[in-house]
């Protein structure tokens, strides 16, 4: 299997047109379930300069916890409806932050974290957990990630095991 990566001089929009392919060949429905999300969180975090931390917090019937990541320690525990993580779950809603300093209630893991996306993964209405990614820059996420982030949850949605659980 192999993987292409992007130079700065590409847009956002050219990599997310060309990490689409490469994310249903990474993920592996006979795969185990951390294998997948370590795999994913690897690509995205090599794709984009931009990122300076992406993972997976994922839901077990109360809060939050951290799963496969890519970046500096992290939090380990999110209850729903706090912080950004929190709140995406709650609402099931992608939620972009430009300034995280800014967002009531924001849990800071890394204090050089500026700007955030969250974006919920729900597979047959249940939700699974969401998928966080950070930038040290101001404003570094908008509607082109979060199109094609919500596209890339929706592919691993069909790439996770019915009866997933922690």
């Amino acid at each position: 299997m192999s993987f292409k990566f992007f130079s700065q001089a590409v847009t956002d929009k050219d990599i997310y047109e060309e990490l689409l392919p490469q994310v249903e060949e990474l993920l592996d429905v006979h795969e185990h379930w951390v294998t997948n999300l370590s795999n994913l969180s690897a690509l995205l975090k090599q794709a984009f300069e931009k990122i300076s931390w992406v993972g997976f917090y994922l839901f077990d019937g109360e809060k939050l916890i951290l799963g496969p990541f890519q970046g500096k320690i992290a939090c380990t525990l999110i209850p729903i409806g706090k912080g950004v993580c929190g709140t995406a779950a709650e609402k099931r809603e992608t939620l972009i932050v430009q300034n995280v300093h800014e967002f009531p209630g924001h849990i800071a893991c890394d204090d050089e974290s500026n700007s955030e996306i969250v974006v919920p993964i729900v597979q047959n209405g249940a939700l699974i957990g969401v998928l966080d990614l950070d930038s040290t820059r101001l404003s570094a996420f908008n509607e082109t990630d979060k199109q094609y982030l919500e596209k890339i949850c929706q592919t691993l949605c069909t790439k996770l095991p019915g009866n997933f659980s922690l």
